[in-house]
């Protein structure tokens, strides 16, 4: 369970010190359904007593407790560094590795965390809208470990080069488990509803690596956090939709 442990320390802020190791990736996509059902279950026992408007940002408040805010952290750095039209690879990578963050930074979480939140407030929370939550949440996480394989990695000795080396059948394994699950749990929720999102979700995930093999010749753990955020939110913009 060594695996698990580094997975559940580095993805959220439960799991104590555990370094990361390659064997945490195939149980990404199982923190990843984790962390949001938690906060669409938080949501959920919210919105009974305290209404759609806060009980939407009490599922913010969680996710983010929950994931100790490293994706988002992740998602500012990214901005920063790869929306500027004007920049080459080298000042790009700086900018992501400074502590501060810049206006780049600032709107894109502002703007992620408006659409999140509206999004829950569309929603009707219910049975079905968790698990499509969760799902969602694990469909990031097992694009997070799937990028983390490949030989794009652009910053040596940065955090997520620990996941270097890892074994690529038990990261397949998983993820076809996961898979194999998704067209089952599709129906029992709403076929209309979850396929859509999924499919949104993954495009939106490709679109922030692409920008970064573009920008600074592959990606980082910034990236990473940055694309598994924007996948969620896309996703859950669609789940939202009328």
């Amino acid at each position: 369970m060594t695996g698990f442990r580094s997975a559940l320390a580095f993805l959220t802020s439960l799991g104590g010190h555990h370094p990361p190791s390659p064997d945490a990736l195939p149980w990404f996509p199982a923190i990843g359904l984790a962390v949001g059902a938690a906060s669409a279950g938080a949501w959920w026992a919210a919105d009974g007593p305290l209404g759609p408007l806060v009980a939407a940002a009490v599922a913010l408040a969680v996710d983010l407790w929950l994931t100790g805010f490293l994706h988002f952290d992740g998602l500012a750095d990214s901005a920063d560094g790869l929306l500027p039209p004007h920049s080459d690879p080298e000042r790009r990578l700086d900018v992501m590795a400074r502590p501060d963050v810049g206006a780049f930074g600032v709107t894109a979480v502002v703007l992620v965390l408006i659409t999140r939140w509206a999004a829950f407030v569309q929603l009707d929370p219910s049975g079905a809208a968790i698990m499509a939550v969760a799902l969602l949440w694990g469909i990031s996480r097992l694009a997070m470990a799937v990028l983390v394989m490949t030989d794009g990695y652009v910053r040596p000795g940065g955090l997520a080069q620990a996941f270097s080396g890892a074994r690529r059948l038990p990261v397949g394994v998983s993820a076809v488990a996961f898979l194999a699950v998704l067209p089952v749990v599709a129906a029992a929720i709403d076929r209309d509803m979850a396929t859509p999102a999924g499919g949104f979700a993954l495009a939106a995930f490709v679109a922030v690596v692409v920008l970064a093999h573009r920008r600074i010749g592959g990606f980082t753990g910034d990236v990473v956090g940055a694309a598994g955020v924007v996948a969620e939110t896309v996703g859950l913009a669609v789940l939202a939709a009328p």
